[in-house]
């Protein structure tokens, strides 16, 4: 739980608003902007004490992107806080539902997971008196807009907090620029709205990021992305020479390809870094013909040879191989391929050094000097899907650490830990 000693104005504003008279005519508040800026811890116990003072026995909805991070980002940071207060928390996780008791007063909080269009179904027939949308431009609209659909108690709000994306995304369109017209106060935050971030933390997050993700979550903006992924990258300064043995620890990341080319790094950690030490690229057009998955695995053990490799991180897709990889005695994990946490995740760990590229991995350096952002009108981000294949193996590899595997700013983006 992150200690505070003290709010700011905007947190203050974000928890209270709904009890000033200045506002009564507002249904909705809206918290977006920089990561670490206190939007998510404020605007939540602004949420329950609202619930507490205005309602009895009534239902709400808190939803997240997942239920998981519900209660990573919201339920652990807010529960404590509110039971200090003199609330009483019960959390019936076989039911997804939070009961919060103050006094006499009594109200049901269900937690819903917004992951993609089939969630709107989940949420359909209740009926509600407010709901708490965290993460809410990562939701799919059909679900935000069911679950906005069944807040008809008299007097319910909406509560939305945000980190900034494209400025095509449906919820900047449709919500931020339309706060007025939709009666919502708009509240954007930065970095200096939380007074519990050291100027040191503050700095290492500003390190952290550079380009479109600079400006997203250290500024705040909702810009589009443009240009080089790995704009900040230089391979005259940036690439490493192999590390001396003996590595610490070795891993092995695989994107498969028929068609298309397949590439493995070889990861060796040395004194808190992950280089990658060596690859292996196949392009079967180039080639002029294509493997099969018994050859694909005997490059992969002389690829490996000689080494002792804890996992190797495969593409999921790649249904066949996997199986190959497994009887063959491999310790394989299917890589996480979610391509926007990858992309933040993988440019955090190398800004900060914690993943390195050597300087022989001549196709990964090929490759990061042309993998780009695709010019598109959809709200989205996404690669150019050219160019892209040891950019793929290498994210399934950033995706793969976790805070024993030097990983800790990983696992931060993954929980796009904006309070």
């Amino acid at each position: 739980m992150t200690k505070l000693t003290r709010f700011s104005p905007k947190q203050r504003l974000a928890m209270t608003w709904w009890c000033q008279s200045r506002y009564a005519g507002c249904d909705a508040v809206i918290c977006d902007g920089a990561v670490r800026s206190g939007k998510t811890l404020s605007l939540g116990i602004g949420f329950f004490l609202w619930a507490a003072a205005r309602f009895r026995g009534e239902q709400f909805a808190l939803c997240g992107k997942t239920i998981t991070s519900l209660r990573r980002n919201v339920l652990r940071e807010i529960v404590p806080r509110l039971q200090k207060l003199g609330f009483s928390c019960e959390e019936k996780r076989s039911e997804n539902l939070l009961l919060v008791r103050r006094g006499a007063r009594e109200n049901r909080f269900y937690l819903y997971g917004g992951r993609d269009e089939g969630s709107a179904a989940l949420i359909q027939g209740v009926t509600l008196a407010g709901a708490l949308f965290d993460e809410a431009a990562l939701m799919p609209r059909s679900f935000v807009e069911q679950a906005c659909a069944r807040c008809s108690v008299a007097g319910s709000k909406l509560w939305f907090n945000c980190n900034p994306e494209g400025p095509q995304h449906w919820f900047y369109r449709e919500w931020i620029q339309k706060a007025q017209e939709r009666h919502a106060l708009y509240l954007h935050f930065t970095m200096e709205d939380n007074p519990a971030l050291s100027e040191r933390i503050r700095a290492r997050y500003e390190r952290a990021y550079s380009g479109t993700f600079y400006r997203r979550f250290v500024l705040g903006e909702w810009t589009a992305a443009q240009g080089l992924i790995y704009d900040f990258f230089e391979p005259a300064r940036d690439c490493r020479a192999v590390p001396d043995k003996p590595w610490e620890r070795v891993r092995v990341s695989v994107d498969y390809g028929t068609v298309n080319p397949t590439s493995f790094g070889l990861w060796a950690l040395r004194d808190g870094v992950w280089y990658r030490a060596r690859e292996y690229y196949f392009d079967s057009r180039k080639e002029g013909r294509q493997k099969t998955d018994a050859e694909y695995l005997r490059d992969l053990s002389a690829f490996t040879q000689g080494e002792t490799v804890e996992k190797v991180i495969i593409d999921p897709s790649a249904a066949s191989f996997i199986e190959e990889a497994k009887r063959a005695g491999f310790p394989v994990a299917r890589a996480n391929n979610n391509v926007s946490d990858g992309l933040r995740v993988t440019a955090s760990l190398l800004k900060e050094g914690k993943i390195a590229i050597c300087s022989g991995c001549e196709n990964t350096l090929r490759e990061m000097a042309l993998y780009c952002w695709e010019n598109g009108g959809s709200g989205r981000d996404m690669p150019r899907k050219e160019n892209d294949h040891a950019m793929d193996d290498m994210r399934y590899f950033a995706m793969s650490l976790g805070k024993k595997d030097g990983g800790a700013l990983a696992v931060r983006c993954v929980e796009r830990a904006a309070r």
